[in-house]
């Protein structure tokens, strides 16, 4: 229950200050990209070493995938973790939702900082290339940054925060930058039940991508620790 308690805090704080960032700042070019961009990474600095040590503060089921695979943890405690990460997303995103709506505030991205392909003219196919690789390269920092067998002690939390950074800096003027399939969900849902169907019908795509690129993570991950033991 603490495990699902923290995910669920730590999925709900990301959607908060990461989305509310873009929604505020609109990821207009370059200082809109840079504020979101470092929102989102902080929020992962700030809850690694707020839940870290908890439930290792995955937030993001693609990461819990790719632990899950690599043998870090077990499939009931994956689906456990699944739940509270999309629940908190939702969470993150009807705050969002009361916060805006009380204050009169104008969502600069339309649709509460959901994910989309305008950054790739609509192309579904660029969508999923990106999504997998920008997941596929976070993820296997994550199982890196994590190994046992490569102690990076406490900056570990630091070290993926700039890589959030890195990856939405890259990642923003293409899709919105996912890597999460909860995080897309929650303002997705939120903004279809505040009448934009737009993001929900491209959902899929930020789900299935980064689940794709967290388990090749996974694989390669575990073939390098292979290749280190020999």
């Amino acid at each position: 229950m603490r495990k699902f308690v923290a995910e669920l805090i730590g999925t709900c704080v990301l959607v908060v200050f990461g989305c509310g960032t873009a929604m505020l700042t609109g990821c207009e070019h370059w200082g809109g990209y840079l504020l979101t961009a470092l929102a989102f990474g902080l929020v992962i600095v700030g809850m690694a070493y707020c839940v870290g040590n908890i439930s290792g503060c995955h937030i993001n089921p693609a990461v819990s995938l790719g632990v899950l695979i690599s043998g870090g943890m077990k499939g009931a405690e994956f689906i456990l973790y699944i739940i509270a990460q999309f629940i908190g997303a939702l969470l993150g995103g009807g705050i969002l939702a009361l916060i805006f709506g009380l204050g009169g505030i104008t969502d600069a991205t339309g649709g509460f900082g959901s994910n989309g392909l305008a950054g790739v003219n609509g192309s579904i196919a660029a969508g999923l290339v990106v999504e997998i690789i920008l997941t596929f390269v976070f993820v296997l920092i994550i199982l890196g940054v994590t190994s046992k067998k490569f102690n990076h002690g406490s900056f570990g939390g630091l070290i993926i925060g700039l890589s959030l950074v890195l990856i939405h800096i890259f990642g923003i003027g293409l899709t919105g930058t996912s890597v999460n399939p909860a995080r897309s969900f929650g303002p997705a849902l939120v903004a279809l039940f505040n009448g934009n169907p737009e993001p929900i019908s491209v959902l899929w795509i930020f789900i299935v991508a980064p689940l794709i690129g967290a388990a090749l993570a996974a694989c390669v991950h575990r073939f390098l620790e292979k290749e280190k033991d020999a």
